[in-house]
């Protein structure tokens, strides 16, 4: 059955992820060493996540300039948005939140704002406890996402590969997205949804890009880069979370 959504007047749908609990880091027992300790982590807070990434068109009819590399053809506003810092996305959820935000959704009051490290796997995973949602064969990867193997070096528009087992498209690939965490090396602590937060200027991306092999998009892997890091591999999906 399809799970609640809503849409936004850019294009975008957002699902709702309901509580439960899971395992987070490597599962399977091949992954490097930042993801281990595995840790069960509860979810205890339902939230909507986007469907997609946040595209090149969303991002420029809020801020007024497009800063991606990837600009060619007559569909890159449908391309992912690439090339904006961790700063860059705090202003662009800033002014949704302060002009397009001000009615209901589904009857209810949120907030947008970035997924939390936890809330990310949780959803990439999409209640499996293998390496993707799809399994522990990188062989089947090209159906699901976008990464060094078939992207032909660039971004693609959003949405076109497979969804996840949540109805969630380009968790794998395409480029790494932005989280509220800053990048914790020592897994054994912060195990709950709420960020991680120490006040470090390194923050955690996730899902690997268009550029990376298969391994560094599995559902537990992990990055991190500083703040202000701008990269043709990194952009950002949103959560909007009720109040």
């Amino acid at each position: 059955m399809s799970r609640p959504r809503f849409e936004d007047e850019f294009g975008g749908t957002y699902i709702l992820i309901e509580p439960g609990k899971f395992i987070m880091g490597d599962t399977v027992g091949d992954g490097l060493a930042r993801e281990y300790p595995t840790h069960e982590v509860e979810i205890e807070v339902p939230f909507f996540i986007g469907q997609r990434l946040v595209t090149q068109m969303h991002w420029e009819s809020i801020m007024g300039s497009n800063p991606a590399k990837f600009q060619q053809g007559w569909s890159s506003g449908l391309r992912p948005v690439d090339s904006v810092n961790y700063h860059d996305c705090v202003e662009f959820i800033s002014r949704l939140n302060e002009f397009h935000n001000s009615q209901p959704r589904l009857s209810l009051d949120g907030i947008w704002r970035l997924p939390t490290e936890a809330e990310w796997e949780y959803c990439a995973r999409s209640g499996t406890e293998t390496k993707w949602c799809f399994g522990n064969f990188d062989g089947d990867l090209d159906d699901y996402g976008w990464h060094a193997g078939n992207s032909g070096a660039s971004t693609r528009e959003v949405g076109i590969k497979k969804s996840n087992l949540w109805e969630l498209h380009d968790m794998y690939g395409s480029v790494s997205e932005w989280c509220q965490d800053n990048y914790r090396k020592d897994y054994t602590i912060a195990s709950k949804q709420s960020p991680f937060l120490d006040g470090s200027s390194v923050h955690s991306i996730r899902g690997g890009s268009w550029f990376t092999e298969s391994d560094s998009t599995r559902s537990s892997a992990r990055g991190q880069a500083p703040v202000t890091k701008r990269s043709d591999g990194i952009g950002l999906r949103l959560v909007w979370e009720p109040l």
